[in-house]
């Protein structure tokens, strides 16, 4: 009976015929842009014709050289939320029908905010930060099992101990939570980081599932914050299973086969590059074991607009950071950026352009004059100050003034403010996941992470703060990624002190945390800060003063990077200070006489609030 029944199925073309995937899964109706393009999986699938349902057109298929993909775009203008049926047909007899979704979208989900200036931004790596639920440590469906004693393996931290600790973030003072990617990566080794992943619709189940991300994005906004997705245009990994059976040779960049990319990033605006060189950097591989996705492509790059456009509705998200923005194919990045922000007109993007030059990264900024000379616009909202940073690494420990060192460093950086085409859209940090951890270079001196976390707090654009420097947590990448990224303490049963409860913090780790939620518990709510002007001075003898400034507040900075004890007059700041005489200290809440001159402490910072 079986074998008569599979020849019947056989004969009329069926053969047991289904579409093995469909991405994205689902969609909504009333989207700015109608088209909609399917991607249709399963084996030798391009040999059925498709149809649809409900009077909605098929505007066009594409099937490539690999016959099991199918790519099916509709027109969903004026379609409302529904269920559509696609027929695959096979000599005008269907083959197999497969039910697709149109939800309905949330009220203004177009005009959603996001994050800006106002905000501190939280960096967390979820493996390395709390292991909320212990049953998901090592899922059966993926390779890479948990191995705590592994700096480079999977730790067990997951979705749900990023929930548990919401209130621990908040009262740190800051407002948007960055996560590393959380999509599955299914690397054998090294997974953790989640920067290969292997499936682009679906949380890595060793994080917890796709309902608890939803999960998730709701608590924080309960909390009053915001949610930032960690997207990644670039590449995918190894094990993603597309690039198991691609759907043309061209969706990855091949050489052919795999080459690697020279990095020089600076050969995507160089008008003397070679074309060798350039190509090396946009098309080569940032690693091995990360296949370099092919943006100029159009089905390549209109399913990573998509995807990131069916993470924002489905997951509610307030922004994105993008992962190696410049090493993609700078005229494809740029319509994936246009179409999300033509989706989403107020959501905002930062994008990792890590050089060192200010104009470089100046160039990569929506609307750059820079990038106009040739006629370029990456519609980038936001750029990352990795100079601020590099000033930022180091210059504490440089106890004496010097033409170029110390705090004429972070001087330097903020000449090149005029590049930028919106200065306060800049993510300025003292380190991330990728960094030495700065209380490793500062060799846990609290007074030199006073004076960097104050900058960062107090300058132009919009602070980040890593996971763990609250608590003096340092690393020395030198030894490895691992040692960059450990465990914060208290985020696994059985740890010996929990970090984030004031009972479980020794002393030192409470010293931090109390500065760093101060400081930025106080930026909060200063506009002056987040939208304020800005006018430095010339570092004098290792001190460097700064004002920011509106009509209604101004705010003195002065930070003494000198080893010794320093007394300087303010009369050549009175263009700032103007009659004010008295300030108030945020960090210590004594007051402060500005009216003739200040004396301030060793590797010192002051704060000041004019009144």
């Amino acid at each position: 009976m079986k074998k008569l029944l599979y020849l019947l199925l056989f004969t009329y073309g069926f053969a047991f015929a289904q579409a093995e995937r469909v991405e994205p899964p689902f969609w909504y109706s009333g989207m700015h842009n109608p088209e909609l393009q399917i991607l249709f999986y399963g084996k030798n699938i391009a040999q059925y014709t498709p149809t649809v349902s409900n009077n909605v057109v098929i505007k066009n298929v594409v099937k490539t050289e690999n016959p099991n993909y199918v790519f099916v775009t509709i027109d969903t203008k004026n379609v409302p939320a529904s269920e559509l049926t696609f027929s695959f047909k096979n000599k005008n007899k269907v083959a197999f029908t497969q039910k697709y979704e149109l939800k309905q979208r949330e009220a203004n989900s177009a005009q959603r905010k996001s994050y800006d200036s106002s905000d501190m931004m939280y960096l967390i790596m979820p493996d390395r930060f709390a292991n909320g639920n212990p049953n998901n440590d090592s899922e059966k469906s993926t390779t890479e099992k948990v191995k705590r004693d592994n700096p480079n393996g999977r730790h067990g931290g997951d979705i749900e101990g990023i929930i548990k600790n919401l209130d621990y973030i908040k009262e740190l003072g800051a407002t948007a939570v960055w996560s590393t990617p959380l999509c599955e990566d299914n690397d054998p080794r090294g997974s953790y980081h989640g920067y290969g992943q292997s499936d682009v619709y679906k949380i890595d189940p060793r994080y917890g599932t796709n309902e608890d991300y939803l999960r998730l994005s709701a608590e924080v906004k309960k909390k009053g914050m915001k949610l930032v997705l960690d997207y990644v245009t670039n590449h995918w990994g190894a094990e993603h299973w597309m690039y198991k059976d691609l759907p043309m040779y061209e969706w990855v960049h091949q050489f052919p086969g795999y080459s690697q990319s020279n990095y020089r990033m600076s050969t995507q605006f160089d008008t003397n590059a070679s074309q060798i060189d350039k190509r090396q950097c946009v098309d080569g591989w940032f690693v091995p074991s990360m296949p370099d996705l092919n943006q100029s492509n159009p089905l390549v790059l209109n399913y990573l607009t998509q995807n990131a456009i069916w993470w924002i509705e489905y997951a509610d998200l307030d922004g994105f950071r993008v992962d190696t923005y410049s090493y993609n194919d700078k005229e494809g990045i740029a319509k994936w950026t246009k179409a999300i922000t033509d989706e989403y007109p107020y959501f905002n993007i930062v994008g990792e352009v890590w050089m060192q030059n200010p104009a470089h990264m100046a160039y990569w900024q929506k609307d750059s004059k820079i990038g106009a000379i040739e006629s370029y616009n990456s519609h980038l909202p936001s750029v990352m100050d990795f100079s601020l940073y590099d000033a930022l690494q180091w210059s504490f420990n440089d106890d004496n003034a010097g033409w170029d060192n110390g705090m004429q460093k972070v001087y330097n950086n903020f000449t090149n403010d005029f590049l930028y085409p919106d200065i306060n859209s800049i993510l300025v940090f003292a380190e991330n996941h990728d960094t030495n951890r700065i209380n490793q270079n500062y060799k846990n001196d609290f007074k030199k992470y006073q004076m960097a976390m104050a900058i960062v707090a107090t300058v132009r654009g919009i602070p980040q703060l890593y996971y763990g420097s609250e608590i003096g947590m340092a690393g020395d990448k030198g030894k490895g990624d691992g040692d960059i990224r450990h465990d914060f303490p208290g985020g696994w049963a059985g740890d010996a002190n929990n970090a984030f409860t004031k009972a479980g913090r020794d002393t030192q780790q409470q010293q931090y945390f109390d500065f760093t939620s101060k400081l930025f518990t106080w930026r909060k709510g200063k506009e002056v800060i987040h939208t304020g002007k800005t006018t430095q001075y010339i570092p004098d003898n290792n001190v460097y003063v700064y004002f920011r400034y509106n009509d209604k507040e101004t705010v003195m900075v002065a930070i003494n990077n000198s080893a010794e004890a320093k007394t300087f007059k303010t009369a050549r700041f009175a263009e700032n200070i103007k009659n004010h005489k008295i300030a108030n200290d945020v960090l210590t809440g004594k007051t402060v006489d500005v009216g003739g001159e200040v004396t301030m402490e060793p590797k010192s910072v002051l704060v000041l609030e004019l009144n």
